[in-house]
């Protein structure tokens, strides 16, 4: 990448987003693996928000579009303390969101889930997973994109007494 490219890549501004950290009876959290990537890597329920959602209300609309959980099947137990980010690696800056962004910056919710795993369906109207399942909270850094794994690892201290 040029030099001119990298500068640019820094002015650029972080998307604004939320996610969900989904904890069933056990205190497993939902991960799933995205349709757009071949890589074995998982993920919690994230996203962007729209043009002045509230995060909670960005956070759970995400979880709804991405694994048809609706809002009556959680119980929200916490917020991270402050938005979180991430940088996209180079490659990708371009190629992701219309190269608008340098990364997002994320408020993250930790939330239980009061339904069954058969009010779980990830073929949505515009499905983004292909796999789902429950995963120790320990595990998540190393299931994760590479780029997102300081993330990961930020939102499971933020949430960590919960998680014991």
């Amino acid at each position: 990448m040029s030099e001119q490219n990298r500068v640019d890549r820094y002015t650029l501004p972080y998307r604004p987003g939320a996610g969900v950290m989904l904890i069933n009876r056990d205190n497993k959290v939902f991960v799933a693996q995205r349709l757009d990537s071949t890589l074995e890597a998982w993920q919690m329920p994230q996203g962007g928000l729209d043009e002045g959602e509230e995060p909670e209300d960005g956070a759970l609309r995400e979880l709804e579009e991405e694994t048809g959980i609706t809002r009556d099947k959680v119980e929200v137990i916490a917020r991270a303390p402050e938005a979180l980010l991430y940088d996209l690696p180079e490659d990708l800056v371009g190629k992701l969101w219309k190269g608008k962004w340098r990364g997002q910056r994320q408020h993250w919710f930790l939330c239980r889930f009061l339904g069954r795993d058969e009010d779980i369906d990830i073929e949505t109207e515009h499905p983004e997973f292909r796999a789902w399942r429950w995963a120790d909270p320990e595990t998540l850094p190393a299931m994760i994109v590479p780029f997102k794994r300081e993330l990961y690892e930020k939102v499971l201290h933020a949430f960590r007494e919960w998680l014991r």
